[in-house]
């Protein structure tokens, strides 16, 4: 596996007819489109609003990486607090960290790509004021809902900012380990305890398959509380360190995890996540939307 692969390369491989994408013309060069051509179109129309979780595009900038989701027929994008923003500004990372002058940039250059900041994935703590300062950033960049993993302790002052900037928190499953909180729906589900609906998950079905987990069963654990999710199928089950695979071909039954959402009547944001930086991760990315497109036309 190359570790670097050129832009133009990654446009070339992104082609990917059964998920009705082409990225004919694309390039350093191209013009900007002021819209995107969604690839998910009946997935749209029932509520389940595709995204481009930025993980996916680490190797990338989030400058890059835009052209590229574009390319793919996604509008929506969830960027990282830790990832890069562009290679002009290698120090600048994609959070509330940014100056007011590379917000600006970044907004306009999300507005150029005709893609949108739906969610953030942010880092939420103990401390208040930091807290306040990632919600202004989530606020300003237009983005609904913030992904993250704060300890139980700080959901009290957490709830207070989702009421008053009227932006959700979505709380995040990683696998199984000593540093994974959140790893198991009861661990989520007693952090929401008592409280209000801008308070839920981000279900990460992956992550519920490396930690030995079934997703289907977590996701009729977490039914009411689903506010957001990451699309995530891995190649083993058990394993924390199994590597991502499109959806429908490993061992999280996607067909069924997408039916469960369907019977629950879920709707929102669905950030497509895959972490294998394979060579041909423009097609992966597209097999995903494919599948997710087809599955939907079938209910």
């Amino acid at each position: 596996m190359q570790n670097h692969l050129h832009r133009r390369t990654f446009l070339k491989t992104t082609a990917t007819a059964g998920a009705g994408v082409c990225l004919a013309g694309l390039g350093a060069q191209a013009r900007a489109a002021e819209t995107v051509t969604v690839s998910t179109p009946a997935a749209e129309k029932i509520g389940w609003h595709l995204a481009a979780q930025l993980y996916t595009f680490r190797r990338f900038s989030l400058y890059e990486a835009l052209e590229m989701i574009a390319g793919l027929g996604i509008k929506r994008v969830e960027p990282c607090f830790f990832l890069r923003l562009a290679k002009e500004h290698p120090e600048a990372k994609t959070g509330p960290s940014l100056s007011p002058e590379l917000r600006k940039e970044m907004k306009a250059k999300m507005a150029e790509r005709g893609i949108e900041m739906a969610n953030f994935y942010g880092s939420l703590g103990a401390d208040q004021a930091a807290n306040r300062t990632t919600f202004e950033f989530a606020r300003e960049m237009g983005a609904g809902t913030i992904v993250a993993e704060p300890p139980a302790e700080a959901f009290d002052g957490i709830e207070k900012l989702c009421d008053e900037f009227e932006i959700n928190l979505a709380v995040h499953n990683h696998p199984k380990s000593p540093k994974s909180k959140y790893w198991q729906p009861e661990n989520v589900l007693a952090v929401c305890k008592g409280r209000g609906k801008r308070i839920g998950a981000c279900c990460d079905t992956g992550h519920w398959v490396r930690s030995g987990i079934d997703p289907i069963e977590c996701l009729k654990k977490m039914e009411g509380r689903i506010i957001s999710m990451h699309l995530k199928d891995v190649v083993e089950w058990g394993n924390p360190k199994a590597r991502d695979v499109p959806l429908g071909t490993g061992k999280a039954n996607y067909a069924a995890v997408l039916t469960e959402l369907h019977d629950q009547g879920f709707k929102g944001i669905m950030s497509i996540e895959y972490e294998h930086d394979s060579e041909k991760l423009g097609d992966e990315v597209a097999q995903c939307l494919a599948f997710v497109e087809k599955t939907v036309k079938g209910f």
